[in-house]
C-alpha cells in the first residue's frame, strides 16, 4: 500500500450526516444519500468512530523505518544573535551531555552565523565534543528559509541521533522546517529529556500543562526536540574535553537563498531587562487591577536589581507588553527570586515559574493556587504590602 486511502461503503452508508458533521477539515460532503470525499482530508480517522453503521475505512499506508543503526551522536543548535551564543544553548550542552553519555556517544554542537571563530572557540572549554561551524554571509543574521535548508542539508549527510534546539522564536519557527524535511518527528517546549533503552524520552506538558506527556520516536530518525528555557542548568566552564571545532562549507548556494529579508530589528526599550535572563523577577496579574498600577511592581523591581513580569490575564487586559508575559505561552524563567503580585495562580503561569528557586505570592485569597508552590506566602492586599516591601528594602 503506497498511499492513505478513505473508502467509504455506498452498500453501507445510510446518509445520516454524522461523518461530515464531525470531519474538522470539511473533507466529507453529502452526494445525494451517499458521504464522499474530497482533497481536503487528512486521514484522521475521526468520521470512522461515529460512523454508526460501519460504511468508512481508513486504510493507512505502511510506514517504513529507518536504519536506525546509522545514526548516532547527539546535536545541539548553537543559537545566536548578532555573534553572540544564547544562554539557551548553554543550558542544552549539559543537558545534552548526558544524553550522549548515557548513549555512549559524541556531543556536538552546530553553529550557523557569520564570522563566529571566536565564539565557536569559546564553546570547546565546556564539555563538547565537536562544533560544527557552518559560515556564510547569507547566515549573520537569522532568517527561517536559508537556516532550515542548510541544516536540513547536514542533518541528511551526517545522520546524528538526536537534534535538540532552544523552544525560542528562533528554534520553534525553523526546526519544525528541518523536520519535515528530513521525514522526522519533532517535540516541542520539552521541559524532560531521558534515555531510556537506548531511545530518547521527550517530556512536555499538555492540555494546558494539568498532565505531562511522554513522547517517543521509536521508528524514526533523528528525535527532534526543542526545549523550554530555564528548565536546566546552564553548563559551566570546565576547560573542555579535547573537543574540536569543524568547519563545514555549504556546497550549494540554492541553500542560502531567502525570500524574505532582514532590514530591521526593533529592540523592546520598554524593559532593560530580559526576563527571561533576570535573577529577580516581580510579576503582577489581574489583582493589579489596571495598567497603572504596575508602575508600584516596577518600583519594587527597580529597588531588587529585577524586572517585572506579568501573567498572561493582565497582558490579554493590555496592561503591560506580551514581551512581559510568563507562562505556557509567555517565557518560561527560573529566577533566584520570584514574587506573585495578585496573581491567582493558574496551572498554565505556574508551569513557566515553577522551577525558581524562591517564591514569594501576596495574594488578598488565602485560596489562590498560587500559594501551593510558594516557598512564603503572604495572605494581604498587595497595595498595601508591596509598599511596605519597598519602604523596607529602601531603608535597609
Amino acid at each position: 500500500m503506497s498511499e492513505n486511502k478513505l473508502i467509504i461503503s455506498a452498500d453501507k452508508c445510510v446518509g445520516c450526516t454524522k461523518c461530515v458533521k464531525q470531519c474538522p477539515f470539511a473533507a466529507l460532503e453529502m452526494d445525494g444519500k451517499l458521504a464522499v470525499v474530497n482533497d481536503s482530508c487528512t486521514f484522521c480517522g475521526s468520521c470512522v468512530d461515529v460512523c454508526p453503521t460501519k460504511a468508512i475505512i481508513l486504510n493507512r499506508a505502511e510506514q517504513k523505518g529507518v536504519d536506525l543503526s546509522a545514526y548516532a551522536g547527539v546535536w545541539v543548535f548553537g543559537e545566536q544573535k548578532n555573534g553572540k551564543i544564547q544562554s539557551v544553548v548553554l543550558e542544552l550542552i549539559n543537558e545534552g551531555r548526558k544524553l550522549a553519555d548515557s548513549l555512549d556517544e559524541k556531543l556536538s554542537v552546530v553553529v550557523l552565523g557569520n564570522d563566529m571563530d571566536a565564539a565557536c572557540q569559546e564553546l570547546l572549554e565546556y564539555s563538547v565534543d565537536y562544533v560544527l561551524q557552518i559560515d556564510a554571509p547569507e547566515l549573520a543574521d537569522y532568517a527561517a528559509e536559508p537556516y532550515a535548508k542548510v541544516l536540513s542539508d547536514i542533518v541528511s549527510k551526517r545522520k546524528p541521533s538526536i537534534i535538540l534546539a532552544g523552544a525560542t522564536s528562533i528554534g520553534r519557527s525553523f526546526l519544525a522546517r528541518v523536520a519535515v524535511e528530513v521525514k522526522a518527528g519533532l517535540t516541542a517546549d520539552c521541559t524532560g529529556l531521558e534515555i531510556c533503552e537506548k531511545m530518547l524520552h521527550q517530556t512536555r506538558p499538555a492540555f494546558g500543562g494539568n498532565i505531562m506527556a511522554t513522547i517517543l520516536t521509536p521508528n524514526h530518525r533523528p528525535q527532534m526536540a526543542t526545549v523550554r528555557h530555564k528548565v536546566f542548568k546552564e553548563a559551566t566552564k570546565n576547560g573542555g574535553c579535547g573537543g574540536k571545532i569543524e568547519k563545514i562549507a555549504v556546497d550549494d548556494n540554492k541553500l542560502l537563498t531567502s525570500r524574505t529579508k532582514r532590514i530591521e530589528f526593533i529592540t523592546d526599550n520598554e524593559t532593560t531587562i530580559n526576563i527571561a535572563e533576570a535573577d529577580i523577577i516581580v510579576s503582577g496579574g489581574r489583582g493589579m487591577g489596571k495598567p497603572e498600577n504596575f508602575a508600584l511592581l516596577e518600583e519594587l523591581a527597580n529597588a531588587l536589581g529585577g524586572a517585572v513580569g506579568a501573567s498572561r490575564a493582565a497582558v490579554d487586559s493590555g496592561w503591560i507588553p506580551y514581551s512581559h508575559q510568563v507562562g505556557q505561552t509567555g517565557k518560561t524563567v527560573g529566577p533566584k527570586l520570584y514574587i506573585a503580585c495578585g496573581i491567582s495562580g493558574a496551572i498554565q503561569h505556574m508551569v513557566g515559574m515553577n522551577s525558581s528557586d524562591t517564591i514569594i505570592a501576596i495574594n488578598k485569597d488565602p485560596d489562590a493556587p498560587i500559594f501551593e508552590i510558594a516557598s512564603f506566602g503572604i495572605v494581604g492586599d498587595v497595595f498595601e504590602v508591596v509598599p511596605e516591601l519597598i519602604k523596607a528594602i529602601k531603608n535597609k
